[in-house]
């Protein structure tokens, strides 16, 4: 199968790379695509030396899947060329998501709904996605009623210049430009993306907002607080669920060691509970800290890392890609 990877230079770009490669996707071309300044540059697939190259030229190759992590304002320009060419377009920017056109796609949650009528697909929010994997057995069983979530998250969200920007200071090195607007190693940054009207940041309503549409239940109430922290294993979140009905812990323990794509890390007497530093590099989501809130009826605590580049992008893209690879609707 043909498969475009549009922005393959960019951090999730070569993450893209290496998930396709690691889970053996049957990629018979790999077509990559970059800005203007990078075409005729070459990138290794497999061993191999791919050239970069242009939108137009990759539209012509016509790939049955284009994989976009390009930013918001390429993927609004170049996705409906691409869809308009028949190709299936699974997009990790934020462009798409909130469409009521657009599926918003979790394939642990929502990938059955998808049909060869869906040309353009949307990735969600890193933070989103790793709650909901999450959120979405527990509500099958208890019912979400309510989500407080305080989020910890890694530069890596940012890019690779936030990354340079954190290992800069830490060398004490404070000459080169700036992405965030203060110091991020050795601090904490209560501010991710723009702030609305509202007081709330932007990622704060992209966790409000997608949590329900992937879910597909409006009633969910959700609040949240997103933290940007100087660290590079993965975003972190502590999460307060109230249900509808009560529930034993060691069900919900249960619920989740049986869910697809979670791993339950919960055993705190032996210093055993989800961090970014063991969640890098991994494709699943971690959950531990698990305990009933003592302070209202049918609430429970617990602590979710997942590796914001893999599973929080690039692995969710590559599985929506595998989903539709498998199920022929490609």
């Amino acid at each position: 199968m043909k498969i475009a990877v549009v922005g393959a230079t960019g951090l999730v770009g070569g993450e893209i790379l290496k998930v396709l490669e690691e889970r053996n996707f049957p990629v018979t071309e790999l077509i990559p695509v970059a800005s203007e300044r990078s075409v005729g540059k070459q990138i290794t697939f497999k061993g191999k030396q791919v050239t970069i190259v242009s939108f137009e030229d990759a539209i012509a190759a016509k790939p049955a899947i284009a994989i976009f992590s390009a930013g918001g304002s390429t993927s609004l320009k170049l996705a409906p060329l691409f869809a308009e060419a028949g190709i299936t377009v699974v997009d990790n920017s934020s462009a798409w998501r909130m469409d009521p056109t657009k599926k918003l796609v979790v394939p642990e949650i929502n990938a059955h709904t998808l049909t060869p009528e869906d040309k353009i697909i949307a990735n969600p929010n890193c933070s989103t996605i790793q709650m909901v994997v999450v959120l979405d057995p527990l509500h099958k069983k208890y019912g979400v009623k309510r989500v407080v979530v305080s989020t910890y998250q890694s530069v890596t969200g940012t890019g690779k210049a936030a990354v340079d920007q954190l290992f800069s200071e830490r060398s004490g090195d404070y000459s080169n430009p700036k992405v965030y607007p203060h110091p991020i190693d050795l601090n904490v940054l209560p501010h991710i993306d723009v702030f609305l009207d509202n007081g709330y940041t932007k990622e704060e309503m992209k966790m409000v907002n997608e949590t329900k549409k992937i879910m597909g239940d409006d009633t969910i109430q959700v609040t949240a607080t997103t933290v940007r922290i100087p660290t590079i294993g993965g975003h972190s979140e502590a999460v307060n669920i109230e249900f509808e009905n009560d529930y034993e812990v060691s069900d919900v323990v249960k619920i989740l060691e049986e869910a697809e794509g979670v791993i339950v890390q919960d055993d705190p007497k032996n210093y055993l509970y989800p961090m970014p530093l063991t969640a890098h590099g991994k494709d699943e989501v971690f959950v531990g800290r698990i305990r009933r809130d003592e302070s209202q009826p049918n609430t429970l605590n617990l602590w979710i890392v997942a590796d914001n580049l893999r599973k929080g992008a690039a692995t969710n893209a590559v599985q929506i890609a595998e989903y539709l690879a498998e199920n022929n609707l490609v």
